[in-house]
This record gives structure tokens, C-alpha cells and sequence, in this order.
């Protein structure tokens, strides 16, 4: 197996850090970003690279993209995985945490591609992974930003992959269902926060205690799942456009593209009661 450059964000924990570690164990000269530049000590014990990278700061990001590419001369792949959920109803959500969901989820994600596609174009090969969800074709109540933000995702990798095809660049798409990382406590302790008091109070709390069940009894697939599905678009010299993984990903994507909105609707809900 060919060793490669590999740029991963989000790499201090979940999934993004089980991504790093595996590839690093694999061969590849492995650079993770966050903001939490302590968290990734085990990536540089691992014997990778850990840069501290706010996606929502370009300078930052400039500066890493520039640091790896003067190191090592090239990026092989990028994976986009830095992002988060933003929960609670369209009523509740400021404005302001709305627009940092797409700060994060989108125009940093946005950003890093725009300075890592050059060294790519100029390579004539390149692969950028975005760490999607199902979430970006399906929906779930109170989640109208975070899967505003994952649709969005989808339709620009579409677009990104039509642009980069002809300098032999290649955009996959990973959609995780269920994984066990620290998401859950991210989307419900704020969600259930937002509705206090307000007419989405029983909802948030139904919600956020079917959350908590789930994750606590263990009802999802390890982070392991998703990285055996980035490690197939890494190794394939002719990559799916997309790939998902996880539990219930496919149910969820078999029942929304068959079946009508109406009766997803009911599905979804029936989680909730």
C-alpha cells in the first residue's frame, strides 16, 4: 500500500481521532487538526502530527495547510470531519449559534478545501473524504440547523466532485448513522436547555432522554464502522461517491428514499412518544 499524506480535521476526538490512529497504524504520514491540541497527544505518540486548527479561522487554517505542504511537499487525502449538531426548534436556536452551525459544518469545511485543491490540482491527484451523515438525507425533529448544514454538505461535494474531475481529484462522501462518540451529549444538554420554559419543552426532553437511552445502552456502532469505510475510499483507485455506515444508516436511507414523507414522518416520531 502506497504511503500517503493524509489531513484530517476534528482529529481530538470520536471518530475523527479513530481515524487518525488507524491510518497512522497503516503507514500513512497522518497530520490531525482541532482545537484541542491536547487531546491528540496519543496521535503524536502514535507517531503522527497534531496541529492546533480552528476550522472557522482561515488564518489558522492557511497556516497548517502551508506547514503540512512545506514539510512534506504534497496532501494525498483530506478528511473533512470537524463538525457538530446544533439541536433545538427553529423558534429557540439564535440566530447566532444557527450561523456558527454552518461556520463549522460548512464554510470551515469550505475553507480547508479551498487551500488543500491547489496543491491537489497541481499533484493531478488528490482525495477529499467529507464526513457527511445521514443526517444529510434524512431529518429528525428539532434538528433543523444541524441537517440544514449536512443537506447542504451533500449538494457541495456534488458540485465540488463535477469541478475536480478533470484533475483526477476525488470527492466521496461518508454517511455515519448511529456512532458511539460524545454527539449525543453535544446535541441534547444544550437542546433541552433551549426549550425550558417554551411550547418545545416536552418535545426537547422526550427527545434528549430517547438520546441518552440509546447511547447508554450502547445502541450504536463503534467509530471503528465508519473508519473501515474511509479506509475503502483511501485504498479504492475508483472510490464510490458516497458510502454509509453505522447502525441504521441504511434502514433510514431505504425508508426515506421508497417510502413517502408522510410515512417517515410517523417512523421518526414514534421514537419520540
Amino acid at each position: 500500500m502506497k504511503q500517503q499524506v493524509i489531513f484530517i480535521t476534528g482529529a481530538s476526538s470520536g471518530m475523527g481521532k479513530d481515524f487518525a490512529l488507524d491510518l497512522i497504524k497503516k503507514g500513512h504520514i497522518v497530520y490531525g487538526a482541532a482545537r484541542r491540541l491536547d487531546k491528540m497527544k496519543d496521535l503524536e505518540e502514535a507517531g503522527g502530527h497534531a496541529l492546533a486548527m480552528d476550522v472557522t479561522d482561515e488564518q489558522q487554517i492557511e497556516k497548517v495547510v502551508q506547514s503540512i505542504l512545506d514539510e512534506q511537499g504534497r496532501i494525498d487525502v483530506l478528511i473533512n470531519n470537524a463538525g457538530y449538531a446544533v439541536y433545538g426548534a427553529v423558534e429557540t436556536v439564535s440566530m447566532e449559534d444557527a450561523r456558527r452551525q454552518f461556520e463549522v459544518n460548512i464554510f470551515g469545511l469550505a475553507a480547508i478545501s479551498q487551500k488543500v485543491i491547489p496543491a491537489m490540482r497541481a499533484a493531478n491527484s488528490g482525495k477529499i473524504i467529507n464526513i457527511s451523515s445521514v443526517g444529510g438525507k434524512i431529518y429528525t425533529p428539532l434538528g433543523s440547523w444541524y441537517h440544514a448544514s449536512k443537506h447542504a454538505l451533500e449538494g457541495w461535494s456534488d458540485c465540488l466532485r463535477l469541478e475536480l474531475k478533470p484533475f483526477n481529484i476525488d470527492v466521496v462522501l461518508i454517511e455515519p448513522g448511529i456512532i458511539l462518540t460524545e454527539f449525543g451529549d453535544v446535541m441534547y444538554e444544550p437542546m433541552v436547555a433551549r426549550a425550558k420554559g417554551t411550547a418545545y419543552e416536552s418535545m426537547s426532553t422526550k427527545l434528549a432522554k430517547a438520546t441518552k437511552e440509546a447511547y447508554d445502552k450502547g445502541q450504536g456502532s463503534p467509530a471503528s464502522v465508519i473508519t473501515a469505510l474511509v479506509n475503502k475510499a483511501i485504498n479504492s483507485p475508483k472510490p464510490k461517491t458516497r458510502y454509509a455506515g453505522g447502525r441504521m444508516a441504511k434502514p433510514l436511507l431505504f425508508i426515506r428514499r421508497f417510502f413517502s414523507d408522510r410515512f417517515f414522518d410517523r417512523i421518526i416520531l414514534s421514537q419520540i412518544k
